[in-house]
């Protein structure tokens, strides 16, 4: 912001206009505040235009703030402008953006209000695009897509609005999808773990307790019993080498313990054991 130096009685005049080398649209400002020619400050070319800044011109200390605000607000403006060429922002991501840049609040306030007039904020706008993006590029289900939004300070009525846009078929799709290939991914552990793996990934992703029970359903995950005891003989081979040095009966209860943890039924460790035999 600028000041009117103090100790200067006379008032300060405009004595030459030069526009920036390296930047066209700035101007720097050369003013007399009683001691000759010195430079002052510089000023955006709108800011230029609008408080009609010419040689000879007499500024006060109420005229040289509100010039400083004005330029301040145009320089935070272009700031925002390059931050929002990237890619959409929500206001909250451009409010942070100009705050880390130290941008002071008033500032940052017209700033805002400039960009929704000129329809380059909308978090609306932003909301739904976030959620197509997110529903074509990602495997997120609709929770974690909410929260997303919600760090990126959309209010809760635009986000309920914006997960229309996800539909409950595309979502169970992408649910489905995702338990199909982490089926594979953990063929080797019992139907009972698998599942819950299954769950648990899918709670990770975002995915409501309906859409996780139906798409779990709508996987292949029960294994035929021969499949489970090729499951199981994978997961003894492993504790085998563990407690192989233990007498029998401790053997045996803690490779029935490790393989019940692992979700395979008595009767069919059992029946490894006594093959084993």
């Amino acid at each position: 912001m600028l000041h009117l130096r103090k100790e200067v009685e006379k008032m300060p005049i405009i004595t030459k206009i030069t526009f920036q080398k390296k930047n066209t649209d700035r101007y720097n400002i050369y003013m007399d505040y009683g001691k000759g020619e010195e430079y002052a400050f510089s000023v955006d070319e709108d800011v230029l235009i609008k408080h009609q800044l010419k040689k000879g011109m007499e500024l006060d200390e109420f005229s040289l703030n509100e010039i400083g605000y004005q330029d301040d607000i145009r320089k935070s403006y272009n700031m925002a402008i390059q931050y929002l060429s990237r890619r959409m922002r929500s206001e909250t991501e451009v409010r942070k953006h100009l705050a880390d840049k130290e941008v002071e609040e008033p500032v940052i306030q017209e700033v805002v209000h400039k960009l929704y007039d000129y329809k380059f904020l909308n978090d609306e706008e932003y909301a739904k695009a976030f959620v197509r993006t997110q529903m074509n590029t990602s495997d997120k289900g609709k929770g974690l897509i909410r929260t997303e939004l919600k760090e990126k300070g959309i209010s809760p009525k635009l986000i309920d609005k914006a997960l229309e846009v996800y539909s409950r078929e595309a979502e169970l799709s992408t649910a489905i999808r995702l338990c199909e290939k982490h089926a594979q991914k953990y063929g080797r552990d019992s139907s009972k773990i698998l599942k819950q793996k299954l769950e648990q990934m899918l709670m990770r992703k975002g995915f409501n307790f309906d859409i996780i029970q139906e798409a779990i359903s709508e996987t292949e995950i029960e294994k035929e019993e021969d499949e489970e005891l090729a499951a199981l003989k994978y997961q003894a081979e492993k504790a085998k080498r563990k407690y192989a040095n233990l007498p029998e009966f401790e053997y045996r209860q803690k490779m029935k313990q490790t393989l019940f943890r692992k979700g395979f039924s008595f009767d069919l460790i059992d029946r490894y054991l006594s093959d084993e035999e």
